[in-house]
């Protein structure tokens, strides 16, 4: 299965395991799944530590390299998907999730995610 996580699931899953369902654990678990981390991911986690909103335990390059390190992949920003973006609908008005909403269109990827509104969306929704 090809995966996109969501930036809450990539934090909760260095942060708060209990908070993701035991589905999207074993799912992350899973060897034989292809995991994805969107560049618009850590870029949002980036903000929220610039402004006080997010505290890590590790600093981003190594929980970086920790994510790498499990096997996870990055997944960069493209033209391709930049003007997915533009044709999305409004119903989700977050644009770093509007961004991995095009990606996971994009690229054929499942999105694991807590969040109702991205069911508004053509694209498969986890949780």
């Amino acid at each position: 299965m090809r995966l996109l996580l969501d930036t809450h699931v990539l934090i909760w899953n260095i942060s708060n395991q209990e908070a993701l369902s035991e589905k999207t654990l074993a799912l992350i678990d899973d060897l034989t799944n292809d995991k994805f981390i969107s560049l618009a991911s850590l870029w949002e986690m980036a903000i929220k530590i610039s402004l006080g909103k997010l505290k890590l335990a590790q600093p981003m390059p190594r929980i970086v390299a920790d994510f790498l390190e499990a096997g996870l992949k990055l997944l960069p920003i493209t033209p391709e998907h930049i003007q997915a973006v533009a044709n999305l609908p409004w119903p989700h008005r977050d644009p770093f999730d509007r961004m991995l909403i095009a990606q996971a269109q994009c690229e054929k990827l499942a999105i694991i995610t807590h969040d109702a509104r991205f069911r508004d969306y053509q694209v498969e929704v986890i949780w």
